[in-house]
Parts: C-alpha cells; structure tokens; sequence
C-alpha cells in the first residue's frame, strides 16, 4: 500500500465556521499553503460517488495571503489538511498540538509531571481535610443526641394523640387513655431514678429487674422527661444484632460511616465484620463524646439499655452483654458515662452478676395493696368514669393485684371489675395454652408434658401456701388479731427449693420467660403476677386435678419405661425347646473365671 493511502484520510478536514477566527494568523495561513500545495495521488473514477473539486495547488501558492484564504474559509471552499496528532502526542490545546496554555518549564514532559503531581497533591490534601471534617462532625453528632431537647425514645413515650369523641358518642367510650399512672402516683424507686438519670450517681452502672408492667420503662421515661433528655439517650434491644446496630446508632445519631464519601477509596465493607464490630466502633465513638463532655459539664453521660431480655441467650446474645457490661465497668470506673440496663427476666442478671465489680441492683416489685387502692383511686378520678365506689375499687384490686399495667387497664375502662375479670380469665385461658395437661398422652409430647407437669407441681405448691396464709388471717380476723393489709401478698419460695419441687433445674428459666414466674436478686421465686396466681388457683382447685396431674407423670413414667425396654427375639426354636434366662438382680462375683 502506497504511503499516501495512508495519509489520504487525515489529508483534507472541512474547517469548523467556529475556528474560523484562528485562520487570521500569518502562520497559519502559510501552514495552510504548504498543505494545499503538496501533491496527491489520483483517486480512482467511481460511477456512483462525485468527485469534488480541488483547488489548483499552483494557483493557490501565488494566493497565500490571509485575505484569500480567509475569504475560501467564509465560503467554506477551502479544503484544509491537519496532521493527526493521536493521544499522547505531546500535542496541546492549539491545532496540531502547539503546546499548553500555561507551560511551566521549556520540556513538555516536565510540565506533565507537575501537572499531575500538583492535581494528586490537591486531592490529598482535600481527602485530609474532608476525613478531619468527617470525623469531627460524628463526634458532635453523637454529642448532640445527648443535648436536651428532641429524643426519639422519649418523644414517642410523651406523645399522645388527643382524639375528642364525635357528638353523641362519648358515653360510649368504653376505655379513656388520656394520662399515664405516673400523674397519679409516685413510686419510691422514683427518686433513686431520678439521680441516676440526672448524673447524679457516677462509678456505677445499674440494672433494673423487675416483672412485665411493673413500672420500670415508665418511671426511666418520666424522669427522662423531667430533665429534657438531657445528657441521657435510650435505644431498646432486639434478639436480631443487625436490629439493635441499627437503633443503637439511632440512639447514638451515628451513622456507622454510610454517609462518608470516602467510602469510593474503601477497599473492604466496614460492616463485614459484623454487628458486633461496629457496635464497638459506635462504643468507641461514645467513649470520646463522653470524655469531652464530662470535661465540659463536671457529669456523666446516661446510656439506657431498655429490655436487655431481649437478647438471644445463646452465645452471640450473651457476647454482646458481656461486650456491654465490659464498657459500663470502665466507664463507671473512670466516671464519664453511667450504663442502665432493664430486664423483665432474670437470666440477664445471672450472667452479668459473674463479672460484676460496680452493678447496682433495684429490683422492681408490684405495689402492695395500700398503695394499688390508691393508684386506682386516683386513676379513677382522672378517667372520664368518674365515679367508683370504695368496694368495686377494692373487689378489682384484689383481683389484680399490684401490677401497674393492670390498674391502669381496669381504672379506665367503664366497668371495674367486669374488666378485672376478664383479665383473669384471659390469663387462665393463656396459661392453659402453654402448660396445659393431657392426660393420655402420645410419647411425641413427652418432654413438653413432662415440662407442664413440673410447673403444675410448682403452682401447686403456690397455691397451698396461699391457701395456708388464708387460714392463718381467718384465725387471726377471729380471734380480733390486727390485720394490717386486706389482699394478701404472693407466696414466695426460695429458688433452691424450688428445683426441689420440679425435680428439673432447666424449667425454671423457661418459665421466666414466658412470664409465668418471677425471680428476683435474693433468687426468690414468686408468681408473675396476681392474675397467675389466682389463674392456677381456679385450675388446682377444679375436682379431680391432681388425680389428673398424678395420671400424666404415670403416663410419662410408662413411656420412658418403654424406651428403656429391651425385647429379645430367640430365632431357630423348635416345638419342646426349653428356654432359660436367668436375672441376678444382685450381680455376681468372678473368681477363677467362674461366676458364684
């Protein structure tokens, strides 16, 4: 192939109209000559394609002048040819490569190398800037969670939407929910609350254990509210750890570096290695806001772990409050941040108690009977029911007990003790649904029947010790003895007598799980509620239990028989065949080889 085949595409370029102007150059124009002049090859004759025209190149070296050429360019009939300058060429912002806009030094390539090591010194030191930026605005994200003001936590448990009832249909509401118990009564734990919510109880770290609706959310909350959230933040558990990261950082107003842009230079996910890790990153981040904070107000910082409970009790769950616990010691230690944890169950406090050096307990119980006849009373009168008399207020009462959850339910719905009764009723309802007895059972259901008769043989138990207490008052009421309380309390038996009872130490977790017993710091154990308590009475006391409580652990009795029952097959005997099989229950001595 001919050298000027290769050149004949890059040989005529129509000018751009909007270069035009650049053709006003001498230079240029002279360039331009010499390109018009040189020689081409002929092109092959094509029927199909026209040819166009070419200038005369002799003619054009006598017209070289810009005015001619720059009167070809405006009638477009000047056929330009641009040398090809491929990238990397060296060329620059001008046609045919004429170098840069600002040369620094008199070598090209000198002038590329510090172009580009300005350009890379420009975004590092933007990078460093921005990462600097980046990490202080975390650490006054997470500062301004515990600024006073907006909470997530205590603004959903403050906020009550106020509905009017439509014309005509208020006195049929059949529940008011307008204002919380803690209005209406003040416990004694509230104080002690109150200091530590406030700052006011710096190198330790708390635990709040108590049974579902005793009260513990509700007084964190109002003493939250007391003080605006001030220096305090709460997030609640979850048994999923991608959850609690999630409102943990929620809590904290971390967004586990999401937002940052520097994420595009990352080489790895900051979250492959779990929640667990960013967890501690967000631990990490609080430990800085803490210490600047202390060093600014003089107070420890608050964090509330509500419904630690909620955590699996298997190995992740019990890393991560062992991972919690570690940071609440040296925090208390050094005075920068107090920990609380909230429990409704007792295994939480079994672990944590093992490494405990600074925890301090306060045990939530249900209010005794003086004090539940006058939180209901003042419920009452604060509920659009008005009016209540001193024998439906104390007939409820004594249905169900000192659980504030339960006064708050009955105290606001239209009839009392209609609604104290249903109550126990759903309660019986749900307690047979989870332990009940069959009687004739079928060996797939042995564990779990084995299971409800150990926790009827417990109730059982709570429900003669009440029964003794009750006759125990009769005879004092008789013979004009004092009584100081009319609702008796809930029968308490120690936890090592309990194991006794059931035969079987694994159950009793369970049990606090599903909200059947409670346990308490002294390893007391007790019913949940009074509503279980009275539940299990009814049940117990219905003719013919305990014979079907004793039919059920035969019948379990039989089918682990039967699974430890060896049968043995002889095979090959004939009619007349004698067959011995001797059982020396007393064993036998070997002497010399020979059985005595």
């Amino acid at each position: 192939m001919a050298a000027g085949a290769l050149w004949r595409p890059y040989q005529f370029l129509r000018l751009p109209p909007v270069l035009s102007t650049r053709l006003q150059h001498p230079g240029f124009a002279n360039k331009l000559s010499y390109t018009q002049a040189r020689p081409t090859e002929p092109s092959s004759p094509s029927p199909k394609k026209p040819t166009i025209p070419r200038p005369n190149a002799t003619a054009q070296a006598h017209h070289v002048d810009g005015h001619n050429v720059r009167h070809e360019v405006h009638e477009k009939t000047a056929a330009l040819s641009v040398p090809f300058n491929p990238p990397g060429g060296g060329g620059g912002p001008g046609i045919g490569g004429g170098g840069s806009f600002f040369p620094l030094t008199s070598s090209p390539l000198l002038d590329a190398a510090l172009t580009t090591i300005i350009g890379l010194g420009m975004v590092f030191g933007g990078g460093v800037a921005y990462v600097a930026w980046y990490k202080k605005r975390v650490l006054d994200k997470i500062e301004d969670a515990f600024s006073a003001g907006y909470d997530p936590a205590l603004e959903l448990a403050t906020h009550q939407t106020k509905r009017p009832p439509p014309d005509g249909e208020a006195t049929f509401v059949e529940f008011d929910e307008e204002a919380p118990w803690t209005e209406n009564l003040r416990r004694k734990e509230q104080d002690r609350i109150d200091r530590i919510i406030k700052g006011q109880e710096p190198g330790h770290y708390f635990v709040l254990l108590g049974p579902k609706g005793s009260g513990k959310g509700t007084m964190i909350f109002d003493s939250m509210a007391a003080c605006q959230a001030e220096g305090v933040s709460m997030c609640d558990a979850h048994p999923d750890l991608e959850v609690f990261r999630l409102r943990l950082g929620k809590a904290l107003n971390f967004e586990y570096h999401e937002d940052s842009q520097t994420g595009l230079f990352q080489r790895r996910d900051p979250r492959e290695g779990g929640p667990a890790l960013d967890i501690e990153r967000a631990l990490n981040k609080l430990e800085k806001v803490a210490l600047r904070s202390a060093r600014k107000t003089g107070r420890p910082l608050v964090l509330i772990i509500n419904n630690v409970h909620f955590f699996k009790n298997d190995d992740e769950g019990r890393n991560m409050i062992l991972q919690l616990q570690q940071r609440a010691e040296a925090w208390a230690a050094s005075g920068i941040l107090t920990l609380v944890f909230s429990s409704d169950d007792f295994w939480p406090f079994n672990i944590m108690r093992k490494n405990s050096s600074r925890m301090h307990v306060l045990s939530i119980y249900d209010l005794d009977t003086k004090e539940s006849l006058h939180a209901a009373t003042r419920m009452r009168m604060h509920s659009k029911w008005h009016t209540a008399s001193p024998d439906e207020i104390h007939e409820a009462v004594s249905i169900v007990g000192g659980r504030l959850s339960y006064l708050n339910k009955i105290a606001k719905s239209k009839d009392m003790v209609e609604m104290a009764s249903h109550l126990m009723s759903v309660e019986k309802a749900w307690l047979l649904s989870q332990i009940g007895l069959i009687p004739d059972c079928d060996d797939d259901v042995m564990d779990e029947q084995k299971w409800s008769s150990c926790s009827w043989l417990l109730l059982q138990e709570f429900v003669k010790i009440r029964e003794e207490l009750m006759k125990e008052r009769q005879s004092a009421t008789a013979a004009g003895e004092p009584v100081h309380e009319d609702t008796l309390p809930l029968p308490v038996i120690p936890y090592w007598r309990c194991r006794q009872i059931m035969t079987r130490a694994d159950f009793l977790e369970e049990l606090d799980r599903i909200n059947v017993i409670a346990i308490d710091i002294d390893h007391n154990v007790r019913p949940d509620s009074m509503l279980i308590l009275l539940a299990a009475q009814q049940v117990v006391g219905e003719e013919g239990f305990a014979e079907v409580l004793q039919g059920v652990r035969d019948r379990i009795d039989e089918i682990e028989s039967l699974h430890r029952t060896r049968e043995l097959t002889f095979k090959d005997v004939d009619q007349g065949d004698r067959i011995t099989v001797t059982v020396d229950k007393g064993g036998g001595n070997i002497f010399g080889g020979r059985i005595v």
